[in-house]
């Protein structure tokens, strides 16, 4: 007998050899029919892979993460088996899931694949998935895998085997079709009842752009007919919000190849957006105790070596800059913090001086893949608020709780309300992707760990997501149609101190090491701006939109009246424009709407002469007549934030 240790802390005995499915079973049938696989020891296995030892169990359902990852990973198979049987000698790369489905990279030969073939191709999925065929995995040799796909003349397949060591090496066969995979699957087909082909996208084998380019078909599928058609209604959502098609009409930002690929153009609405963005953490910041530095775009190459950035990102990062001196070599600055560490450290510090809060709207600069790039959620370069705080040990919990404090207050401001606190450890598994002590990174995480509990914060914890210099809380936010974002990150840093030499005289009067806290509650202006828009569809907060009012003269007559108006509302700092188009009055409107202009006021002969404005709101139209100090209060009242 083995004891399996469930979820809830209860523990059950049974049989040696016992499966995930029967331990579903004999909880209950309809458990049982929901599984998709099993969390053994923290490990994803098939729900059907025996259990030859004591173990802690977790069922894994549809609603689990990884459950549904384990669904489109075999998802991706019954895409496969669908392409071999319609397309013979099709050859096969990679097929993983991903956060909003699957794809399989593909080299169809002499083939092009359009998205009209993508009918065929889902039908072909759902007559498959209809047999309920098992996926069973079977370990094989290194041998035997060689000539396996040797025999079926599929290179990409050999090429990950080469790397395999003899021994590790599984097969997992549903129906007709076999694959190379570590798996785990779902426990047969027919689990798949919808499946929708979504799109095509070139992609070079192993990421190398020498080497042969393969169809990377995107797609998604789901255990219920109305979760594909609700999930494509969300699409069509997000289609409408996506900021790359608002920031061009709201005329917010722009691109330009002569500029290079993913560095953006601000425009002077979007600017005047990131301003009063910035101009409202500043404000924050200063009341918190934080004084703002700046620094340069570039920093000398050893400063980055000192700060181990070079080492871990300096070869896929902008090239160094060479100057006429010999050897002098100069980088475009990929982080802040080796610059503020420098800061700290031009003057003696005492205990009583910490903390030291230092804040900057820094631009940084790093070389993202051409195919990598996308609007401004991914560019190469972006302006981070950043801030670093310098503090004694003893201070960290509080310093990090403080912290905490002015991520939800900017959270609140801007309407994000549903987010969970990801505790982010580094692996410890694979520990030379980080630098520092085992010493120092079991204080860090403690002190993470520790100050979100205090602060009573929702957390998961993600093993393998810490930065390279320390532990990290990243704040996961849902936007306003479901969407998970990451925005905000606070870190605990031991190491930067000690490469830095940074040093403060203690109450003892000997030298001791201050930790770090790097902290940044927007992340990147541009990453936080894109994602605001698609969170409100560009409908901004009134405080933060960059014309805040349009108005609207009925004709040439009252324009000075308009002008007049608009002078007093700009006297009040409330910012907007003037409509002194030929137009009608209902097509001013009309455009206004469009802009998502929050306020228009409409001005002719009556207002005119009484001294007045008709006021409309975006998407809400009539609000009646009224002074212009009374709109002038109503609007100061609105943007108080």
């Amino acid at each position: 007998m083995i004891s399996i240790t469930l979820p809830d802390g209860s523990v059950r005995q049974y049989d040696k050899g016992i499966t995930a499915m029967q331990i579903a079973l004999s909880i209950s049938e309809g458990l049982a029919r929901n599984v998709l696989a099993a969390e053994v020891n923290g490990e994803v296995w098939d729900a059907s892979r025996p259990i030859d030892e004591d173990s802690s169990v977790k069922l894994l359902t549809w609603n689990d993460p990884k459950g549904k990852a384990t669904y489109w990973h075999s998802s991706a198979h019954l895409l496969a088996e669908a392409l071999e049987a319609l397309y013979p000698g099709t050859k096969f790369g990679i097929g993983p899931a991903i956060e909003t489905g699957f794809y399989y990279d593909v080299d169809f030969g002499d083939k092009t694949l359009s998205s009209d073939d993508f009918k065929q191709i889902e039908d072909k999925m759902i007559e498959l998935a209809k047999a309920k065929n098992e996926y069973i995995r079977k370990p094989v040799s290194k041998a035997d895998a060689i000539a396996y796909f040797t025999e079926k003349d599929d290179e990409y397949k050999l090429d990950l085997i080469k790397d395999l060591p003899d021994g590790a090496i599984t097969f997992y066969t549903q129906g007709n079709f076999t694959d190379l995979c570590r798996g785990p699957h779902i426990p047969n087909t027919g689990f798949v009842k919808a499946a929708k082909l979504m799109s095509l996208a070139g992609a070079y084998w192993r990421g190398d752009e020498s080497r042969k380019q393969l169809t990377r078909i995107y797609g998604v599928t789901f255990p219920k007919a109305s979760e594909l058609t609700e999930y494509l209604h969300l699409i069509e959502e997000a289609k409408k919000r996506d900021h790359r098609k608002l920031g061009k009409e709201l005329e917010l930002f722009a691109f330009s190849e002569k500029v290079g690929m993913g560095l953006p153009l601000w425009l002077p609405k979007g600017t005047a957006l990131r301003e009063r963005l910035q101009n409202f953490l500043q404000k924050a910041q200063v009341k918190s105790g934080y004084e703002q530095v700046m620094t340069p775009h570039i920093g000398h190459k050893n400063l980055y070596i000192t700060s181990g950035h070079y080492e871990k990102y300096g070869a896929d990062s902008f090239q160094p800059i060479k100057t006429p001196q010999e050897g002098e070599e100069f980088l475009l600055k990929p982080m802040n913090c080796p610059h503020h560490c420098e800061i700290y450290k031009t003057k003696p510090r005492s205990y009583k001086d910490l903390p030291v809060r230092l804040a900057e709207f820094g631009t940084v600069y790093r070389y993202e893949q051409s195919g990598e790039l996308h609007g401004l959620t991914r560019v190469r370069g972006f302006t981070q608020d950043d801030a670093h705080l310098f503090c004694r040990p003893d201070q960290v919990k509080e310093e990090f709780k403080k912290v905490i404090d002015l991520v939800l207050y900017v959270f609140k401001a801007l309407g994000f309300n549903n987010y969970t606190a990801q505790v982010s450890l580094r692996d410890p598994e694979n520990k030379t992707k980080y630098i520092g002590s085992d010493e120092n990174w079991a204080l860090a995480e403690t002190a993470i760990i520790e100050s979100a509990a205090e602060k009573g914060l929702t957390t998961v914890v993600e093993l393998g997501e810490a930065a390279f210099y320390g532990p990290k809380l990243d704040f996961m936010v849902k936007d306003a149609i479901g969407r998970k974002w990451q925005l905000g990150t606070i870190q605990v840093d031991y190491n930067l101190p000690e490469r830095f030499e940074l040093e403060y005289t203690g109450s003892d009067n000997q030298k001791h090491r201050p930790v770090m806290i790097h902290r940044a509650p927007f992340g990147s202006m541009e990453r936080f701006i894109a994602v605001l828009i698609e969170h409100c569809a560009g409908n901004f907060p009134l405080w933060l939109s960059p014309e805040q009012f349009i108005i609207l003269p009925i004709s040439e007559k009252y324009e000075d009246y308009a002008k007049k108006l608009s002078d007093e509302l700009k006297d009040s700092d409330i910012c907007g424009l003037i409509d002194f188009r030929d137009e009608k009055i209902g097509r001013k409107i009309r455009d206004a709407e469009v802009k998502k202009i929050p306020y228009m006021l409409i001005v002719g002969e009556k207002e005119a002469a009484e001294g007045q404005v008709s006021v409309r709101k975006h998407g809400q139209g009539d609000l009646g007549s009224m002074s212009i100090e009374e709109f002038k209060q109503q609007i100061i009242k609105e943007i108080t934030v």
